[in-house]
């Protein structure tokens, strides 16, 4: 079957409710995966809502050997999934959420692949945010990873912390740390070195090029989730999340 037809059959199921539909794994590459999910966007685009950026997951290495993939993978943010500090989500109303500990990094000048520089990247990227990526466990991100792209990676939203204005001094993205606190009690401390073995900057070097396969640049002015600290936390109702990276300020959320 083309994109569209396997877009218009995964959209169908998804307006019931039905996401990752088992009859579907391993009917497509993960290439295809891809160009379902920028379909879906299109889709999503169409009823109102608005991109805001993207997210790039699967920055560890040992997430890519455990998912026998050779590179990240990457996913669209919504405008619809963005919220600020101190936002409460109704457990009831999420799949199998979870949150990861990220900085969401603003675009401040497009960069169009391929070829793009690790010097490019750091000349536009202007800001980065303490973050939290909510997302859902949809159905098995490892056992179909083209389902799971089409599905669009397990994003649901994001919750961002006032932005910081990148300077010579924090620019160093692995530099960074983050402690979690989870209903007060400090969970773990992590460093942005987990991200790409070098900090975030390098997640948006991937994704500019990697768009470039599909036709598409990173645009000024969007926003990308450029990967976790830390594992993925698997969220429960009554948990409270403060994640605090220094330098870059505190962001929390809430499930009730």
């Amino acid at each position: 079957m083309n994109t569209e037809a396997i877009a218009d059959a995964l959209w169908q199921s998804m307006q019931e409710g039905r996401h990752m539909p088992p009859e579907w794994a391993g009917k497509f590459s993960l290439q295809q995966g891809y160009e379902v999910q920028l379909a879906l966007l299109s889709r999503r685009i169409a009823t109102g809502d608005r991109q805001s950026g993207w997210k790039v997951g699967l920055t560890a290495e040992a997430m890519r050997v455990q998912q026998q993939v050779h590179e990240p993978c990457f996913g669209y943010l919504l405008e619809s999934g963005r919220h600020p500090s101190g936002q409460t989500y109704r457990f009831a109303d999420l799949i199998e959420p979870g949150f990861e500990n990220e900085l969401c990094l603003t675009i401040g000048k497009t960069l169009r692949g391929p070829g793009i520089t690790l010097e490019e990247v750091m000349d536009a990227v202007t800001h980065a945010s303490p973050a939290l990526e909510i997302v859902e466990v949809r159905g098995p991100f490892g056992g179909n990873l083209p389902l799971a792209m089409a599905d669009n990676a397990q994003q649901k939203a994001y919750v961002t912390g006032p932005a910081v204005a990148l300077t010579a001094s924090n620019r160093a993205l692995a530099d960074a740390e983050v402690t979690v606190d989870i209903n007060g009690e400090t969970s773990e401390t992590a460093s942005g070195s987990a991200v790409m073995q070098g900090g975030g900057m390098l997640s948006v070097v991937w994704l500019a090029n990697k768009l470039s396969e599909f036709g598409l640049s990173l645009e000024a002015g969007m926003q990308v989730m450029s990967g976790s600290f830390t594992r993925q936390y698997r969220a429960v109702a009554g948990m409270q999340v403060r994640s605090s990276f220094t330098p870059f300020g505190t962001v929390s959320a809430e499930f009730v």
